[in-house]
C-alpha cells in the first residue's frame, strides 16, 4: 500500500520528477525550513538515481555551483532556497545567468497568501525580486487549500505541474526566446512537509528543441572573424572557410587553427592592419580588450553580428545585420575566389605579424633555445652546460605571462580551465598560443563574483563517470582577490562529491588590475591603495588547511610546473607576483 503523502510534499515530488522527465540532471539546495519539501524530495530522487543533489549552505555560493553546472552539461539545473534574504543572495548569479544566457530554474520558497505583507518573519517581496534579469516568473499559490485569487499571476499546483515545469524549463533553455533565468515562486503552509511514499516513474518527455535558421555568407574582401567569449568552433570553421583572420579571445572556444591572430589587439591598433579591415562578423561577447569595440564603432566597416543568447554585441549600434547562425555559402566561395584579390596575402600577414609579436613576449623562459641533442653528447662539458642551463629555466621566478603560459600547457581536452576575473585572463589573452581546450570565465557582467563556486560546478559535471572527461582536472586561474571573494565555497559539506580541482592563485597582494587605470597615474598613492588596490596579508596555507584544500606554494617555474602535473584531489596553488 502506497503511504499517503501530504499536499507539501506530494507536490514537490511531482514537480520534480517532471523536471527529471524533460532530461534536468541537476538540482543544488540550500537549507531552509520552508524549502523542507523541495530539498528532502530531491534528496529522495537522488537516492532514486532520478536527480543528483548538490547542498551547500549558503544560497549566494549554490547559485554559482549552479551556475557552473548548467554551462557544462549546457542543461537547466534547479536551485532550491527558502524564503526571505536567502533568494536575494542568488542574485549574483541569476545576473550572470540573464547576461550569458545560461538555463538556470530557481524554485524559491516562499510564505502562502495569508503571511505575506503582514509582517510575517522572513516575508519579503520575493515575486520578481530579480527585475528583468529573469526570463519567466510564476508566483505559485500554496499547494495545500483552494487556490485563492491572487495576484502576480499566481498559478495553482492543481494547473497541473507537468504543465509548469514545461514551460518554466521551455523558457529557462530559450526555446523561444534566449536562455536564461527562470524564477518559480512556490509558497508552502504547514505542514511542510511529511513522509515520502513511492516515488512516481521516470518517464522521458524532452522537449524539441529550436531550430535556428541559418544565414549564408560570402567572402568579402579585408574580413575578420571576432570570436568573443563562448563563440564557440562555428567561429573558427566560418574564418577557416571564409580564409579570414580569427581573431579570437582566450574563452571563446574557437582559439585555434590555422587562421588564429592571438595578437589581435596590437593588430587591431596599427592602420595597416586594423585600418583597413572592412567587414567584421562577431561571435559570441568579446569582452577582453577595447580594439574590438572600436574597430565595430568604426565607421566604413560593415558589421554582422551572430546572437549567442545574451544581449546583443553592437558597440555604437552600427550593426548591419543580427543572424541566428551563420554558414559559408561554398558556391560563393568558388566564384569569389578571383574576385577577392590577395585573400591568402590578407590572411598570411595577420598569421605572421601576429606570431613575431608573440615571439617576443616573455613567459618567463630564457630567449635561449637549446640544441635537443645537447643532454646525449658525450662531451661532458656541453651536457653540463646543457644542465645548467635547464635548471635556470627552473629557477626563473614566475611571470604573470609565465603562469598562464604553464597552466596552459598542462591543460589538455579532458580538463577544464576557467579564469576569473582579474588581471590574468588578460595576460592569458594576450600571450597564449592556440589549443582546443574547454575554456570559461564568468564574462556575462565579467564580475569577481563567484569563480570557485562556477568551478565547483563545472568539475562536477565534467568529471561524470563515463565521459571523456571524467579522468581531467578543472584548473582555476584567479588573483588573490577574486580568491578571497568567493572564499567560502571553498567549504564542501560531507557527502559531497570532491573533484580533482586546482587554484592557481597569483597573489600580488591586491588589486594590480586597478594600476592599469588612467587615475592610477593621478591620484594621491595612499588614497588610491586603499579603495582600489585594497593590500591584504592572508594566508592562503591556513585557509586550505581550514577547508580541507591541499595547498602547495610554488615560487619559481619548476615549482609550478611540478604542482601543476601533480596527481591528487583539490589543491591550492599559490604563486606570488610582484606588483
Amino acid at each position: 500500500m502506497t503511504e499517503p503523502r501530504d499536499s507539501a510534499t506530494e507536490f514537490a515530488v511531482d514537480l520534480l520528477t517532471e523536471f527529471a522527465n524533460l532530461g534536468v540532471r541537476d538540482v543544488v539546495v540550500s537549507p531552509g525550513s520552508r524549502s523542507q519539501a523541495l530539498a528532502l524530495a530531491a534528496a529522495a530522487l537522488e537516492q532514486a538515481g532520478t536527480l543528483q543533489l548538490h547542498v551547500h549552505i549558503d544560497e549566494r555560493s549554490a547559485g554559482f555551483v549552479a551556475l557552473g553546472l548548467a554551462i557544462e552539461s549546457r542543461m537547466p539545473v534547479l536551485v532550491v532556497t527558502t524564503s526571505g534574504s536567502a533568494v536575494a543572495n542568488l542574485h549574483p548569479a541569476v545576473l550572470e545567468a540573464f547576461h550569458s544566457a545560461v538555463p538556470l530554474i530557481l524554485l524559491t520558497a516562499d510564505r502562502p497568501d495569508e503571511l505575506r505583507g503582514i509582517g510575517a518573519n522572513q516575508a519579503t517581496h520575493q515575486v520578481g525580486l530579480f527585475g528583468e534579469s529573469t526570463r519567466f516568473v510564476r508566483d505559485v499559490h500554496a499547494p495545500s487549500g483552494a487556490a485563492a485569487s491572487g495576484s502576480h499571476g499566481a498559478a495553482s499546483p492543481g494547473s497541473g505541474s507537468r504543465e509548469l515545469a514545461r514551460e518554466a524549463f521551455s523558457a529557462a533553455a530559450g526555446h523561444s526566446s534566449a536562455a536564461g533565468p527562470v524564477q518559480l515562486n512556490l509558497a508552502f503552509r504547514d505542514p511542510l512537509s511529511g513522509p515520502i511514499g513511492e516515488l512516481p516513474d521516470v518517464v522521458p518527455d524532452p522537449l524539441p528543441a529550436p531550430v535556428s535558421l541559418t544565414t549564408a555568407v560570402a567572402p568579402a574582401p579585408y574580413t575578420v572573424v571576432i570570436a568573443g567569449h563562448a563563440a564557440g568552433p562555428d567561429a573558427e570553421a566560418v574564418a577557416h572557410a571564409l580564409g579570414a583572420p580569427l581573431l579570437a579571445e582566450v574563452t571563446s572556444g574557437a582559439r585555434f587553427g590555422r587562421n588564429l591572430v592571438v595578437s589581435y589587439r596590437e593588430l587591431l591598433a596599427r592602420s595597416d592592419f586594423g585600418g583597413r579591415v572592412r567587414r567584421a562578423i562577431v561571435f559570441g561577447h568579446p569582452t577582453l580588450s577595447r580594439e574590438v569595440p572600436a574597430l565595430l564603432e568604426r565607421e566604413g566597416v560593415e558589421v554582422i553580428v551572430v546572437r549567442s543568447g545574451g544581449e546583443d554585441f553592437n558597440p555604437g549600434r552600427r550593426a548591419a545585420q543580427f543572424v541566428e547562425a551563420l554558414a559559408v555559402d561554398e558556391a560563393a566561395v568558388t566564384d569569389a575566389a578571383p574576385a577577392v584579390p590577395g585573400a591568402r596575402v590578407w590572411l598570411g600577414e595577420w598569421v605572421a605579424a601576429s606570431r613575431a609579436i608573440l615571439e617576443q613576449i616573455d613567459t618567463g623562459l630564457p630567449a635561449q633555445r637549446f640544441d635537443p641533442d645537447a643532454s646525449r653528447t658525450d662531451d661532458k662539458t656541453a651536457v653540463a652546460e646543457f644542465a645548467r642551463a635547464q635548471l635556470e629555466v627552473f629557477r626563473q621566478p614566475v611571470t604573470r605571462a609565465g603562469l598562464v603560459s604553464a597552466v596552459w600547457n598542462a591543460t589538455w581536452p579532458h580538463d577544464r580551465l576557467v579564469f576569473a576575473a582579474s588581471r590574468l585572463i588578460r595576460d592569458a589573452d594576450r600571450t597564449v598560443p592556440g589549443k582546443r581546450v574547454s575554456v570559461h570565465a564568468n564574462r556575462g557582467l565579467a564580475g569577481i563574483d563567484g569563480t570557485i563556486a562556477t568551478s565547483v560546478g563545472i568539475a562536477r559535471a565534467s568529471q561524470r563517470t563515463g565521459g571523456s572527461s571524467a579522468a581531467g582536472v578543472t584548473r582555476v586561474v584567479l588573483g588573490d582577490l577574486a580568491a578571497l571573494h568567493d572564499v567560502g565555497s571553498l567549504l564542501t559539506s560531507p557527502g559531497e562529491s570532491l573533484p580533482r580541482m586546482q587554484l592557481v592563485i597569483g597573489n600580488d597582494r591586491g588589486g594590480t588590475i586597478f594600476d592599469k587605470l588612467e587615475v592610477a597615474a593621478t591620484a594621491n598613492s595612499t588614497l588610491f591603495d586603499r579603495v582600489l588596490y585594497t593590500p591584504h596579508e592572508v594566508n592562503f596555507a591556513g585557509l586550505a588547511e581550514a577547508y580541507g584544500w591541499e595547498y602547495v606554494r610554488a615560487e619559481n617555474r619548476g615549482e609550478l610546473d611540478e604542482a601543476l602535473t601533480a596527481s591528487g584531489g583539490r589543491t591550492i596553488i599559490e604563486t606570488p607576483l610582484p606588483r
